[in-house]
């Protein structure tokens, strides 16, 4: 059984901060669950151009409000709490914060191993096999 808390986390190298993100990895490929789940926050006006290439995602908002759109559509998806959008085929998108920082949790699969940070086409590494 695994138990850890926000707190166990926060300060550790498990925090990981980025331009405009900030991303607790709850659980990583190290713990062995076959996804990894983090706790993160996209700050207040930020926008974000991702494009998860290795990896599907899907994220849960608890906190605050924003927008999300595929990079080839003009149609933005209202985020706030309790709303899911899920990256199902590796969708290069634009995800918004409005006017509040906006808290996701996110579950990624293959796992995250803890260190990645966004490359320049917003892209994790391929998972080193």
């Amino acid at each position: 059984m695994i138990v850890r808390s926000l707190g166990d986390v926060v300060g550790t190298e498990r925090d990981v901060t980025g331009p405009g993100w900030n991303s607790r990895r709850l659980l990583l490929a190290s713990d062995g669950m076959g996804f990894s789940m983090t706790d993160t926050v996209i700050k207040k006006d930020a926008v974000l151009e991702l494009e998860y290439t290795h990896h599907l995602e899907a994220c849960y908002c608890i906190e605050g409000r924003g927008q999300i759109r595929r990079f080839d559509d003009q149609t933005w998806y209202a985020l706030q709490p309790f709303t899911l959008y899920a990256l199902d085929k590796h969708d290069r998108h634009l995800v918004q914060a409005l006017d509040a920082d906006l808290r996701l949790i996110c579950v990624f699969n293959p796992p995250l191993t803890g260190g990645e940070v966004h490359r320049e086409d917003g892209s994790y590494a391929p998972i080193e096999k």
